[in-house]
């Protein structure tokens, strides 16, 4: 007899790992670098629960001394199940174990109500309510608008948005040269834009990041009037 055809369709083929994010390099080229942090991911929503925003930071403590639960317990006299307990938010610990924490730790027991005390703060800027800032370099016909500023929080880094118009050509162009780093997006115009001792012409839809501690400033107008943000980071502890 014949060999029946078999009815067995082929196995779908696995899904190929989605490739890592692309980075340009100085030269133009693409380069592929993992991203060491999920954009999506959603930290405990039990943060605002006192027991879990004490188990956070008796671990963060802990871990930033880099000694084990272990460890912990027999300096405490506090088993190893209900310091697991603890750090992972499922007991409201005593005073009397927060007291024995902050002594083995080198913390105030007030450092373990940090998390749940902290606020997190947001800047809304409607559309032409940035306020106008004097930079190094601001001159007429050279506009800095400042949309949004947060001082001290608790990521550690300082962010300035800029919206920057130029409406007037200049012979002189201001240099800057400070702390932290720097992104430019072109929004109207064009531009020549110097960074080092490297020069981009940029365009609506480019952007640049870049270094901020070298020399950096507007090499040439090319078309005006011209519009870009410029975001600027820096650590807390620096001048921006």
């Amino acid at each position: 007899m014949p060999n029946k055809t078999s009815d067995t369709k082929p196995a779908a083929a696995a899904p190929k790992d989605k490739a890592p994010p692309k980075r340009v390099s100085a030269d133009g080229r693409s380069i592929r670098t993992p991203l060491t942090q999920n954009p999506h991911a959603i930290r405990d929503t039990r943060e605002k629960v006192l027991e879990v925003a004490i188990g956070h930071e008796v671990r963060a403590f802990r871990k930033k001394l880099g000694i084990t639960v272990a460890d912990l317990a027999a300096a405490t006299d506090i088993s190893l199940g209900m310091l697991s307990k603890i750090e992972n938010g499922i007991t409201s610990p005593s005073l009397t174990t927060l007291q024995a924490l902050s002594r083995a730790l080198g913390v105030p027991v007030t450092a373990f109500f940090r998390r749940f005390e902290e606020e997190h703060s947001a800047v809304f800027v409607k559309a032409g309510e940035g306020v106008d800032v004097e930079r190094r370099g601001t001159r007429a016909g050279h506009q800095y608008n400042l949309l949004g500023h947060i001082g001290a929080n608790t990521s550690g880094v300082v962010v300035e948005p800029y919206l920057i118009t130029l409406t007037e050509n200049s012979d002189v162009f201001p240099t800057f040269q400070h702390a932290g780093m720097e992104f430019l997006y072109m929004l109207e115009g064009e531009v020549v834009y110097r960074h080092g001792n490297n020069l981009y012409p940029m365009k609506p839809g480019d952007s640049l990041f870049f270094d901020a501690d070298a020399p950096h400033g507007p090499e040439e107008l090319t078309q005006l009037p011209m519009r870009y943000l410029s975001i600027i980071c820096y650590p807390q502890n620096s001048a921006g």
